[in-house]
């Protein structure tokens, strides 16, 4: 982390902002803050260089065109390249997620991924829509996983990669499991936004921007509302 600020990125607003995914930066700013962080939000355009210096990069949702071009980019600027070989978070949501593996389809046309995960996503018989729960990996200490799914897309992990969550309703990656990590790289197919669903997978994020085995509790009332109605919700659901 920065001796002057926590720095947080969110990538190509103008392509990959679906969903409400600019949250995940509004939560993370807010929750840093809360304990007396000093934090800097970067907004970074598609026409824009990407700085390799910050703490974390958020990378969000969109549609086909978009997320080919901004894969492109990213690509094309190295920026998040950089910034990965030295330590920096990186989240991915959806579309986001996809680009983070090594392939992923859009418009019918097998499109090159970043390659920082070990993963390949192809298109699904149907459409996944609706919500999305899940048991976190216990390696990483979380709560239940808890989101919105919205895509087309069927996601396969390698090796070299841990899925974030088992299902529980939902598809997620597969009807198995749910999103990906290793290192300091999380994705995941959870909308909501995820981290105001999520916030302990916020401050796991924080954590690993500032290196801290804790962080000061918040009071999270609302936050857990959320968490049980919707968690009750898909209970209902299934009953």
């Amino acid at each position: 982390m920065s001796s002057e600020s926590l720095r947080i990125v969110w990538i190509y607003p103008d392509l990959l902002s679906t969903y409400g995914d600019r949250g995940n930066a509004l939560i993370l700013a807010r929750r840093a803050r809360q304990r007396g962080m000093p934090v800097e939000v970067l907004e970074v355009r598609s026409d824009q260089r990407l700085p390799a210096t910050a703490d974390i990069y958020l990378v969000g949702g969109g549609e086909d065109g978009p997320q080919a071009l901004g894969a492109q980019r990213l690509l094309a600027d190295g920026g998040l390249h950089r910034a990965v070989a030295q330590g920096s978070v990186v989240f991915g949501v959806c579309a986001g997620y996809q680009l983070l593996g090594t392939s992923f389809f859009a418009k019918g046309v097998q499109c090159r991924g970043l390659e920082l995960l070990d993963l390949q996503s192809d298109r699904g018989e149907s459409r996944a829509v609706g919500e999305l729960a899940g048991e976190i990996d216990p390696r990483l200490g979380l709560p239940p996983l808890t989101g919105f799914e919205n895509h087309g897309g069927r996601t396969h992990l390698g090796p070299e990669v841990s899925p974030l969550a088992r299902i529980t309703a939902g598809v997620g990656n597969d009807g198995a499991t749910e999103g990906a990590w290793r290192g300091k790289l999380l994705g995941t197919y959870s909308h909501g936004p995820a981290l105001a669903r999520n916030p302990a997978l916020a401050d796991l994020l924080l954590r690993w921007a500032t290196g801290a085995h804790q962080l000061p509790p918040l009071d999270d009332t609302w936050s857990d509302r959320l968490r049980n109605e919707r968690r009750s919700a898909v209970a209902a659901a299934r009953a």
